[in-house]
């Protein structure tokens, strides 16, 4: 499970207490809400499926894969789901050839979601190995569905975007340099990147 609500505000006052900008983003904005998604296989293949493509159109293609195949949270069904049957859904030929990658690995037993490493960026390595999931997927998951403490998606734009505004930066930080901006924060980042996305929401409510 990801960060709790308690976890949020520990880990937010350690960096605030040596960061006054961190503070003060969290005085301005109030302490985010957990993000928390179930851990396992189903959580994966929602991000492949959520890949470039809005909320919305996530949503509905979700829907028809599960109409067409029914258990979505068993991957041998996907596996053995022809290209049609995903393509039917409107998962594109590259993401049908992902969510079948995905299925494959896991009902394999090549990628056991149950035993990622406790090294974060050796967990990241087995999962970037499936096709389809790039490190921020992999990031994204180990922050959201098993609560990893001090992963820090640094390519995420909102994150880049937001971490640049909080510390001042008159442009949006690169990625190396939101990677070295956050490196007084460990072991506490993946409350920095929640903070960063509630950040960003609160601004665009405020335009």
């Amino acid at each position: 499970m990801g960060l709790s609500k308690d976890q949020l505000r520990t880990s937010l006052d350690a960096i605030a207490a040596t960061e006054p900008l961190v503070a003060a983003a969290v005085a301005r904005v109030g302490y985010p809400e957990p993000r928390i998604r179930e851990p396992g296989y189903e959580t994966l293949l929602r991000t492949i499926v959520g890949q470039q493509v809005s909320v919305a159109a996530a949503a509905s293609i979700w829907n028809k894969l599960a109409a067409g195949l029914g258990d979505l949270t068993r991957p041998e069904i996907v596996a053995a789901a022809s290209d049609e049957t995903l393509r039917a859904a409107g998962l594109s030929r590259q993401k049908a050839s992902y969510a079948r990658s995905l299925a494959e690995e896991v009902s394999n037993g090549r990628l056991d979601l149950t035993a990622l490493p406790a090294d974060d960026e050796e967990a990241i390595a087995q999962l970037v190995r499936v096709k389809g999931i790039g490190r921020w997927s992999a990031e994204i998951y180990l922050l959201f569905a098993e609560g990893r403490v001090d992963i820090w998606p640094a390519g995420d734009l909102a994150v880049q975007i937001e971490i640049g505004r909080i510390m001042g930066h008159a442009e949006r930080p690169s990625e190396k340099l939101t990677r070295a901006i956050a490196e007084p924060w460990r072991p506490h980042r993946g409350a920095a990147a929640i903070l960063a996305w509630h950040h960003y929401k609160a601004e665009m409510e405020v335009i």
